[in-house]
C-alpha cells in the first residue's frame, strides 16, 4: 500500500485534535505534572501500540512526551497512524 497523499493526510488530520503534520509523520506533544506521570502515560501508549502492532517514536523530556507516528514500512502515513492517534487521545 502506498503512503497517503497530502490531501488524504490533511483530511484525516482534521479528525485528531492537536496532532500536527510534520513531513511524513504526525506528531503531538503532551505535558504532565511530573516525570512519573509522563512515564505512566508512555507505558499506557506502549501497551496500546503493542496491542495494535503499530509503534510510535517516543521522546521524553522530564514531564513532556512527544509522539511521532508514521508507517515505517511504507515510508509515510497510513490510515492506521490516525486511528492510533485517536486511540492515544482517549488514554
Amino acid at each position: 500500500m502506498p503512503p497517503l497523499n497530502l490531501d488524504e493526510s490533511k483530511r484525516l488530520l482534521a479528525q485528531v485534535e492537536g496532532w500536527k503534520l510534520e513531513e511524513k509523520t504526525i506528531q503531538k506533544s503532551f505535558k504532565f505534572k511530573n516525570f512519573v506521570e509522563a512515564i505512566k502515560f508512555v507505558n499506557r501508549v506502549a501497551d496500546l501500540a503493542e496491542s495494535e502492532g503499530h509503534h510510535p517514536d517516543i521522546h521524553i523530556s522530564y514531564n513532556r512526551v512527544k509522539l511521532s507516528l508514521m508507517a515505517h514500512v511504507i515510508g509515510g502515513l497510513s490510515e492506521n497512524d490516525f486511528i492510533l492517534a485517536a486511540k492515544i487521545d482517549r488514554l
